[in-house]
C-alpha cells in the first residue's frame, strides 16, 4: 500500500513538472542562418525560465515573405533596407524603451541610422562591409589598389575567382566600380552596371556562391572573393594567406538588427531579449563565436583593440567611410536588379 501511496505521488510530481515544462514561456526567433550563439540562447532561457524556438530563413526577401503569410514571430533579424520597407508597411511596433535600456551601450556608428533615425523600431545586432578575400600569395595588392572591385574583371585572375550569388551585392559592385550609387535608380547607370557584369563574366568566368565561400576561401581554393566582412574575419583565422581588402570606390556598409513584428505573440518577452542581447557579456560571446562586429561599444573597442580576439584581423571593424553605402529599398529597382541579376548568372 505503501509502494502504491509512494508511487502515486511521485506520478503527480512527475505530472506536475512536466506541466510546469510546458507553460513555459515561449519566444519565436527568425534570423538567418549560423546567426547566434547557442550558448547565449541557453543563458536567456535560463534567466527569463523561458523556451527560444529558432527559425532560419536564407534571404530577407524569403522571411519577408513569410511575415506577409500571416506567420507570427516574436523577434526578427532582418537587414537594414527590409526593415527600412517593414517600417513603411507598417509591419512593426515600436521597442519599449523602458525594458530595452541597453540601447545606452551602443558605439556611435550604429545609432541613429537613416533606416531608423532613432531607434525606435530596431536594435543593432550585428554590422559590417562586402568586401574582397584575396589569397595574398598569388594576388597582387597593387591590383586591389588600382583596380578596387575592377580586379573581378581582370583577365590575369580567369578561372581564380568566386562572386557571391547576390543580385543586391553584384549591382552593388558593379554601380560602385562605375563611380555610381548603389541606389541609384537610374536606368541608364543599371544598364551600364549590367554590361559590366557580362563583361566580368567573359573576363574571369566566377563561380557564384552564397554561404559556401567561406569554407572554400579556407580552404584556399581561389584567389578572390567577394565576402561579407564577419565571414571574412574568419576565415582569416583559420588560413595567415588570406587578406581583406575595401575597395576606395566605395562599397556596402550594412546592419542587420532585432526587430518586433506588430503580431507578435510574445512582444513583453520579446523587448527583454532584445535587451539581454545588446548586454556586454551576451555581445561579446556572439562576437566571439561569430565573427561580426558588435553593436555593443566595450566589446567592439575590446574585439578589434590590442589584445582582442581580432585585433589583427583586418576584416572584423567595419570602417567609416563617406563612399559607403546603406542599400535602401525601392521595390521597381529590386525587381529589375532581380531580373538581370538572372541574365548575369546564366551567362556566366
Amino acid at each position: 500500500m505503501k509502494k502504491r501511496m509512494l508511487l502515486l505521488v511521485v506520478l503527480v510530481l512527475a505530472a506536475v513538472m512536466l506541466a510546469g515544462c510546458g507553460s513555459k514561456e515561449k519566444l519565436k526567433l527568425f534570423l538567418p542562418g549560423a546567426y547566434h550563439s547557442d550558448e547565449v540562447i541557453r543563458d536567456f532561457e535560463k534567466e527569463f525560465n523561458c523556451k527560444v524556438i529558432i527559425e532560419e530563413f536564407d534571404s530577407n526577401e524569403s522571411m519577408y515573405t513569410k511575415l506577409l503569410a500571416g506567420d507570427k514571430y516574436d523577434v526578427l533579424i532582418p537587414s537594414d533596407y527590409t526593415i527600412e520597407r517593414l517600417i513603411r508597411e507598417d509591419y512593426l511596433q515600436k521597442l519599449d524603451r523602458e525594458t530595452v535600456v541597453n540601447l545606452n551601450l551602443l558605439a556611435d556608428q550604429v545609432k541613429n541610422l537613416d533606416f531608423d533615425p532613432t531607434n525606435e523600431y530596431s536594435a543593432p545586432y550585428f554590422w559590417g562591409t562586402v568586401g574582397i578575400v584575396y589569397n595574398k600569395k598569388n594576388v597582387d595588392f597593387a591590383d586591389l589598389e588600382e583596380q578596387g572591385f575592377g580586379i573581378f574583371a581582370n583577365p590575369k585572375y580567369d578561372g581564380h575567382v568566386y562572386m557571391y550569388d547576390s543580385a543586391r551585392d553584384g549591382f552593388m559592385i558593379a554601380l560602385k566600380e562605375l563611380g555610381y550609387s548603389c541606389n541609384t535608380e537610374d536606368e541608364s547607370q543599371i544598364n551600364e552596371a549590367y554590361e559590366w557584369l557580362l563583361a566580368m563574366n567573359k573576363a574571369t568566368h566566377p563561380v557564384y556562391v552564397t554561404d559556401e565561400v567561406i569554407d572554400r576561401m579556407k580552404a584556399g581554393d581561389k584567389d578572390l572573393a567577394i565576402v561579407y566582412s564577419g565571414d571574412a574575419a574568419d576565415i582569416l583565422s583559420e588560413n595567415e594567406d588570406m587578406g581583406y581588402y575595401t575597395p576606395m570606390c566605395g562599397t556596402n556598409l550594412w546592419f542587420d538588427a532585432m526587430v518586433i513584428p506588430k503580431n507578435a505573440e510574445n512582444a513583453e518577452l520579446a523587448n527583454k531579449f532584445i535587451n539581454f542581447m545588446l548586454d556586454y557579456e551576451p555581445c561579446l560571446m556572439s562576437s566571439q563565436e561569430i565573427g561580426y562586429a558588435s553593436p555593443n561599444a566595450k566589446v567592439l573597442a575590446e574585439m578589434s583593440g590590442e589584445g582582442g580576439d581580432y585585433a589583427d584581423n583586418e576584416a572584423y571593424l567595419p570602417r567609416v567611410y563617406e563612399k559607403d553605402e546603406i542599400f535602401h529599398d525601392n521595390e521597381k529597382v529590386r525587381n529589375k536588379l532581380n531580373e538581370l541579376w538572372t541574365k548575369v548568372v546564366a551567362t556566366q
